[in-house]
């Protein structure tokens, strides 16, 4: 079998969930990956037009996908109690102001559609959010990823948690990206990656000095300490498997989207099984 395209995001999270991987530390079942590092909302854009194998993507972008990607329970990125924030210079109420978002295919942008509704925004590179937001070329910016540990040092404000705000309104926690594996590889291959890559993440977490070692080449900027508290924030039991409060997170959120026209109808939640 030819190598997979596996996709995912060049950031401390996703490069811990992988380092094992890509370092040969864990059986790969005789399956062979070709990482593919992009930043989410191009991964969102790449599998809407089938491009890659197995690929992280926004659960919101999942949505678009047209069923032709299935989700893995394994490997999701789920903020319980916290998660994408909304910062400004003053701190203000958002109303009429304009947003810096990552992309419109973020969960992040879904989540803050479901808060606020209706609102303006520009799309901005994920890196680029802050600065934008400091020069006063936004209003406000939606901070995804290690932004969400640097904002604070940057003179901004906090306008908005979405996680907590999230986990106030449902008492779930906020699934925000989640790995997914093209069906056309068939059954047999989907299962298989899916217990490939739950091995990744189970070794990095049994070894965590190391994988958080090489996840640090990834922080642009962040020291051990805050690349450790980065990854424990998405890389956890949630990340292992989703499970009923992870699953039913997902749930709630897409059923209020769908219920507002926000997103297609998805269909059922049914993570690959990892049965052989």
């Amino acid at each position: 079998m030819r190598p997979l395209a596996l996709g995912h995001s060049p950031d401390p999270d996703d490069a811990f969930m992988f380092y094992a991987l890509r370092a040969g530390r864990v059986d790969t079942e005789g399956l062979e990956f070709v990482h593919v590092l992009e930043d989410i909302e191009t991964l969102n854009a790449r599998a809407r037009d089938g491009e890659l194998e197995v690929t992280a993507v926004s659960l919101h972008a999942w949505t678009h996908l047209g069923g032709r990607y299935q989700l893995l329970a394994t490997g999701a990125s789920v903020g319980d109690g916290y998660g994408p924030i909304v910062v400004s210079r003053d701190g203000g109420p958002l109303g009429g102001r304009i947003v810096a978002v990552p992309g419109t295919l973020t969960t992040a942008f879904l989540a803050l559609r479901l808060h606020l509704g209706d609102f303006p925004f520009k799309v901005v590179p994920f890196d680029r959010i802050l600065d934008a937001v400091r020069q006063g070329d936004a209003d406000a910016g939606l901070v995804i990823h290690e932004g969400q540990l640097t904002w604070s040092g940057l003179g901004l404000k906090k306008v908005v948690d979405l996680g907590e705000w999230w986990k106030r309104e449902t008492g779930l926690p906020l699934p925000l990206g989640v790995n997914v594996v093209r069906r056309d590889l068939g059954p047999e291959v989907c299962s298989a990656v899916a217990r490939v890559l739950r091995r990744s993440i189970r070794w990095g977490l049994e070894h965590r000095r190391e994988a958080v070692a090489d996840a640090m080449r990834y922080g642009r900027g962040l020291d051990q300490a805050r690349t450790d508290r980065f990854v424990g924030m998405y890389v956890n039991d949630f990340t292992l498997d989703l499970g009923p409060r992870g699953r039913e997170g997902a749930r709630v959120l897409l059923a209020r989207a769908l219920e507002r026209g926000l997103i297609p109808d998805p269909g059922p939640l049914e993570p690959v099984s990892e049965d052989r």
